[in-house]
């Protein structure tokens, strides 16, 4: 089974670190999401996947190989990281078929991939007129054209309108469970909560996270409650008074009993106490909040 290893991997641009020690592995039959800042070293980590870029230490394997040494690299790992590196010019299909072609693949599978990806009928279209979700298919249909047993896409999701990333979600899913290893760069908690089935949150060319995304939430939600009351500053500031933690109406760091008991005890009224449940975004943005690198002011 082929999966996409990186190891200890280090890239310094003059004076910045991009990497520092990256290391995670995105298995076969599973969906990786592979998510951090901006300026966190994920473009520099998939360009050193694909050979484009050298570390300067560490390495990073396909099928157990480097990209580098493959004979017919598409037929091993497909790959988009940017779905506007297309002559504009060229017809969507004929844009495949001058991939293929590098690949020993026949027309054929560019008939087979243009209809994977829904643009049949408009392959012989000059893709400089096609839309970012447009080319956005057109990228996957070219990392699928050697059937490969690995797939990495950066931000596939940009561009495509509510159908597509319905589509793509369905998709992806259906390649991993094939056996294929799946690896998915996005900024779109959402798509990958729905998604994935494991998450490497990096930051600052660091692993922060490597885990099931069940998991992850599970850990991040912890022993936070979620409360409903119609004195919400009241309750606030007695609960905080007790040692607790409140935000957005949830609480964390006293248990269910203790805080009815809190707010019972000060006759604060409250209409409903539950178990806090956290999105992939809510685990994301805990565990990166030292790590961004760019962030706006308060409008």
């Amino acid at each position: 089974m082929t999966s996409i290893e990186v190891s200890g991997l280090r890239k310094r641009y003059g004076g910045t670190t991009a990497l520092d020690g990256m290391t995670f592995t995105a298995r076969a039959g599973r969906v990786t999401g592979f998510v951090g800042p901006n300026g966190a070293g994920k473009s520099t980590t998939m360009r050193i996947i694909l050979g484009l870029q050298r570390a300067d230490a560490g390495e990073a394997l396909v099928g157990g190989r480097p990209y580098r040494s493959l004979q017919h690299p598409l037929r091993s790992l497909g790959s988009l990281l940017d779905a506007s590196a297309l002559h504009p010019a060229r017809s969507g299909r004929n844009h495949l078929l001058w991939l293929a072609q590098t690949q020993g693949l026949g027309q054929g599978r560019v008939n087979e991939v243009l209809e994977l990806v829904g643009l049949t009928g408009a392959g012989r279209r000059t893709a400089g007129g096609y839309s970012l979700g447009m080319r956005q298919r057109l990228g996957i249909a070219a990392a699928l054209l050697g059937d490969p047993p690995a797939i990495m896409l950066d931000e596939p999701f940009n561009g495509m309108d509510p159908e597509g990333i319905v589509w793509l979600r369905g998709f992806l899913r259906a390649l991993a469970e094939q056996g294929r290893a799946v690896l998915v760069s996005s900024h779109l908690m959402s798509e990958l909560q729905d998604m994935a089935d494991h998450v490497v949150v990096v930051g600052r060319g660091r692993v922060l996270a490597d885990s099931g995304v069940a998991e992850l939430i599970a850990a991040v939600s912890g022993d936070r409650v979620r409360l409903r009351t119609s004195a919400p500053a009241q309750a606030a500031a007695v609960l905080a008074a007790a040692g607790a933690e409140v935000a957005d109406g949830v609480v964390r760091g006293l248990g269910a009993e203790e805080i009815v008991a809190v707010l019972t005890g000060h006759g604060v009224p409250f209409s409903e106490l539950a178990p806090h449940r956290a999105t992939l975004e809510d685990a994301y943005l805990e565990l990166t909040a030292g790590s961004v690198e760019y962030r706006g002011a308060t409008a």
